[in-house]
Formats: structure tokens, C-alpha cells, sequence
């Protein structure tokens, strides 16, 4: 696969104003495994093996267990995930795939009872973010790394 084009060098102050999107939400105070789950499972959602090579590297990184790596795809299905780590995967899959039914109010309000407004409004803003990302890597054919 040939990359397209680069963002960055056709459109630099709008990919800068996302990159400090995630510069920020860097400092919402999540939980650091918890935010790449997020990103994760939006990118196996939206299909950007960019993101989820860079994603699974990261998650690694910063002490993710490859067991859980494997089975993200199948959450539902292990006993791996806490119960706040299951409210926002359904939750980030809802918002991921709106076209389905939207983001019912059963697990809306399972997220937000389990972590508050500010804490989903964040993790709003980073299924958000990644989304944009998975739909840049995507048009633009970014090909993940190798090593």
C-alpha cells in the first residue's frame, strides 16, 4: 500500500491543533492503559492497523499485558476487564458506531455512574480524537512500522 498524501505537510496547523488535542488529554488525569484501550478498540472497530500498531506498541509500553491485547477484540468475553474497563469499552463502542442505535441511556449512564461527567466527558474527547486519527491513517493509506 502507497500513503496517499501527509496531512501534516498539506494541512500542518490543523494536524498541530490535533496533536495538542491529545497533548491535553494527556493531562486529564485517565488512566494511561485505559486511554489506549480506548484507542484500541476504535481502531479494530474502524480497521487502521496504523493506529493499532502504534496503540498495542504503546499500550505495552506502559505495563499492558499481551493476554489482554489479544482478547480486546472479544472483551465481553474474558474475565480480563474490570467493570469500569467493560462500561467504557461498550460505552467507546456505541459512540464508535453510531450509526447502529447511538449511545443508549443504559450505558451512558453505567459510564457516568461509574466515573462522573468530567471523567466521561474526557474520555468522550479521546474516542473522539482517535476516531479522526483511525480516519486520517485510513484516507491517507499511513503505513504502521514494522519493527
Amino acid at each position: 500500500m502507497k500513503t496517499r498524501l501527509s496531512v501534516k505537510a498539506v494541512e500542518p496547523r490543523v494536524y498541530t491543533a490535533m496533536m495538542e488535542a491529545v497533548k491535553q488529554q494527556a493531562s486529564f488525569g485517565l488512566d494511561p492503559i485505559l486511554t489506549e484501550l480506548i484507542k484500541m478498540r476504535v481502531s479494530q472497530l474502524n480497521g487502521c492497523g496504523y493506529c493499532l500498531n502504534m496503540h498495542a506498541k504503546e499500550a505495552r509500553r506502559i505495563g499492558e499485558t499481551e493476554q489482554r491485547l489479544y482478547t480486546l477484540s472479544a472483551w465481553w468475553e474474558t474475565p480480563f476487564f474490570t467493570e469500569i474497563e467493560q462500561a467504557v469499552l461498550r460505552f467507546t463502542e456505541e459512540l464508535t458506531q453510531l450509526t447502529n442505535k447511538g449511545v443508549s441511556d443504559d450505558v451512558y449512564d453505567k459510564v457516568v455512574s461509574l466515573l462522573g461527567e468530567q471523567k466521561v466527558a474526557q474520555i468522550i474527547l479521546v474516542i473522539n480524537t482517535i476516531n479522526s486519527w483511525n480516519r486520517i491513517a485510513i484516507a491517507t493509506h499511513m503505513v504502521a512500522d514494522r519493527d
